[in-house]
Order: C-alpha cells, then structure tokens, then sequence
C-alpha cells in the first residue's frame, strides 16, 4: 500500500502558485486578491478561514477578511457580495459555509459573480463543469482529481465509484472524473449492494459523511482509495476526540494500493486548489 501524501501534493502545488504570484508581480501586475466572508461564530468555520488566510499570504495572495455577526441579516450579506462583485481590486469572493440558518445560502452563492466564485459553487460554474466548459471546479473534487492523477497518471477507462452526490463533492467529482474519460458511478444513501459496486472500481471517492462506513472487504485488491471524509470520533480510551475519514482506513490500507489518510490527504488540497483558483480569477481580469 502507497500513501497518497496530500501535504506534500498541496505544497508542491503552493509553490508553484507562488512563483507565479511572483512573476505577476514582476510583469507590474498586482498580487491576486481574495475576499473572505465569514458570518457566525461556527469554530470549524473559523479554523477553516484561519487557514486559507494563512495559505494566502504564504503564497503572496492578498486576503481581505469580512467577518459579520451571526444575526447579519441576509439582505445585508447580499449587498456585501455585490459590493465585492463591484469592487476591481477583489478577484475571488469566499463565503465560508455553513451559514447561519436564517440565510439561504443558494441565494446567496447565486449572488457571487460567476467571474469572481472561486468556490465553484455558483450555478453558472457548475453548468459549465456539468458540459465540459471552463470555469471554476470545486476546490475538494479539483484537489481529488489532482491527486489521482499525479498517483495514476492517465484515468482513460478507469472503473471510478463517487459515494456521495452533494453539490460541493460528489457531482463535481463525478464530472472531473467523466471529463478524465474514467468510466463513473455514483453511488449514494440509497443505493442498492453499496458493497458490491465498491469491489467493482479500481477508484473509490468517499464523500458521505459516515465515520468510517467503507470497510476494506468492500474494496478491490490493488484500487485506490480517496477519503474525503472529516469525522471527529470519541477516542477508544474514552477520554478525546480523534478525526476519521469516511473510510476504515487499517482495513482499507490492507487492500487498496493507494489511500489518502484523514488527516493529511484531501484537506491541503482543497485549500492549494483555492489558491490556484483565486491566481486564475486574477489573471482571467
């Protein structure tokens, strides 16, 4: 079993960014700048942002945080959108999520200029991931591709299983992976025999938000496993919390040839695929 290192895929991938920053400054242009939205107290909300923040100025991205309180009302967070929409020196616009409940956050990801989501979230990008078209992907399926491809090499063909069919993992990734010719199913909560369609693919994604639901007699022999999962389980002593993937990773890591680990996988690659998302938003101005 080869360990897929999301860290060093994601460093690597950083570097590149940075250089690039780098040569954009060079050639008289101005650093790309990204627009941080975080409405709410959520403390996973704000570790995630934290990070971001910190990837950005590690890459030369400027970042410009708006933090609201949990009570901002919606129509004040649609008029800061359009006001960043507005504004030349923003190239991305990031509303973390999960918003707080009274905001409906279609409406309000609808509201960001297809131009500027670097999320990928926006109807508009997905409509264009869905028929082949450039636009913007989905941070986490764009950092699963990437690291399928540089642990594959070519997908033409490939048998590739998707758990998961939400609109920030599952149907982008299914996309990507059609778009890499790889032959995809989309399994989800209520499939039939989600076992059997497992020992099928020589590529499982899971991406369903079960602690550890995917056994390795699930998979098969010499397939590789991408965990997108982030699951904070009780420790067995009883005492602490550790965090788990969607898959069981010892019995998986005994079958598969290639696994992510939770964490370290999939996680540096979604915020490595953000930046490089906000570089191309700034050089697409």
């Amino acid at each position: 079993m080869m360990l897929i290192d999301g860290k060093a895929h994601a460093a690597r991938l950083r570097a590149d960014i940075a250089q690039a920053v780098i040569a954009r400054g060079a050639a008289g242009a101005r650093a790309p700048a990204l627009a941080v939205v975080l409405v709410g107290d959520d403390p996973a909300s704000h570790v995630y942002v934290r990070n971001k923040i910190a990837a950005c100025a590690e890459a030369g991205i400027t970042s410009i945080e708006h933090r609201r309180d949990a009570d901002l009302a919606e129509a004040e967070l649609l008029a800061l959108v359009e006001s960043l929409n507005r504004d030349a020196q923003v190239d991305g616009i990031l509303v973390q999520l999960p918003l707080p409940a009274h905001i409906d956050a279609q409406k309000v990801i609808a509201a960001i200029s297809p131009d500027k989501d670097v999320d990928g979230f926006h109807p508009v990008n997905a409509g264009r991931l869905a028929t082949g078209l450039d636009g913007f992907v989905p941070c986490t399926p764009l950092g699963c591709l990437r690291l399928l491809e540089s642990t594959l090499g070519d997908l033409t063909g490939a048998e590739a299983l998707v758990i998961g069919r939400s609109n920030i993992v599952g149907r982008p990734m299914a996309s990507l992976l059609i778009s890499a010719s790889a032959t995809v199913t989309v399994a989800h909560s209520r499939s039939r025999d989600l076992p059997g369609l497992c020992r099928r693919a020589d590529i499982v994604v899971a991406a369903v938000g079960r602690p550890e639901m995917l056994r390795g007699s699930w998979l098969k022999p010499g397939s590789t496993v991408i965990d997108v999962g982030i699951n904070r389980v009780a420790k067995e002593s009883g005492t602490g919390t550790r965090l788990v993937g969607d898959v069981c990773f010892t019995e998986a890591a005994e079958v598969a040839a290639h696994i992510t680990p939770v964490p370290g996988g999939v996680g540096p690659m979604t915020i490595a695929c953000l930046l490089e998302n906000t570089l191309k938003a700034a050089s697409q101005a």
